[in-house]
């Protein structure tokens, strides 16, 4: 992820807030996009490695609250609330929303400096994270049917006959699903398969017969 495709958004319907804003993350170095309404940024086309939003509480039309609402229906962005007139009803529904921060007007420079570095940091590891998960899952799609019954069976701690005996197979064959589940989950031990087992969050079932 590249940082020069780094963007801070604001969305603000006063202009010369949203300017005063942009021109400070500027004059740190930030990329900055600025709207002056929520439909505005729903309707654009998002092509940042890295972002966040600082977005007004209070709008003419769609609020601060339902644009956060869809948004997360959509995609995921850390989102710093600014507004004139807050109160706790509105931060509280803010941070259960997932809200990074919620900052009043007139904003204290430094303190949103830091929000914006915060929720900066916060969106690249949930990208990187969602790009490690994605690998997890497309490995684990890479197994055989029988391959997906033998491995949450190994990471509960059976072992290969207690496995087998599970499966109706012998405890060959599950040295064989074994041998193929570890390379094919690139695990370099069996802490580690187990460990990635555990991320994929497998449930254990007893399996009925089928073909090895």
């Amino acid at each position: 992820m590249e940082p020069a495709n780094d963007l801070v958004y604001i969305v603000d319907d006063e202009a010369s807030v949203g300017e005063a804003l942009s021109t400070l993350l500027r004059a740190n170095g930030k990329r900055v996009q600025l709207f002056t309404s929520g439909q505005d940024f729903l309707d654009f086309a998002r092509r940042d490695s890295c972002a966040c939003l600082i977005l007004d509480l209070k709008m003419p039309g769609l609020g601060g609250l339902e644009l956060q609402k869809l948004i997360a229906e959509k995609t995921s962005i850390p989102v710093i609330f600014l507004t004139g007139r807050g109160d706790i009803p509105s931060t509280v529904r803010a941070m259960k929303g997932g809200a990074v921060d919620f900052l009043t007007k007139p904003v204290d420079e430094e303190a949103l400096l830091a929000c914006v570095e915060r929720a900066l940091r916060q969106d690249r590891a949930n990208r990187q994270e969602a790009v490690e998960r994605a690998r997890l899952v497309a490995r684990y799609e890479s197994l055989t049917p029988r391959e997906r019954e033998v491995l949450p069976l190994l990471a509960r701690g059976l072992l290969n006959k207690q496995a087998a005996f599970e499966l109706g197979i012998t405890e060959y064959t599950v040295q064989i699903h074994r041998g193929h589940i570890m390379r094919k989950m690139e695990a370099d031990s069996f802490a580690t398969l187990v460990k990635l087992a555990g991320k994929l969050k497998l449930e254990t079932t007893s399996a009925s017969s089928g073909n090895t």
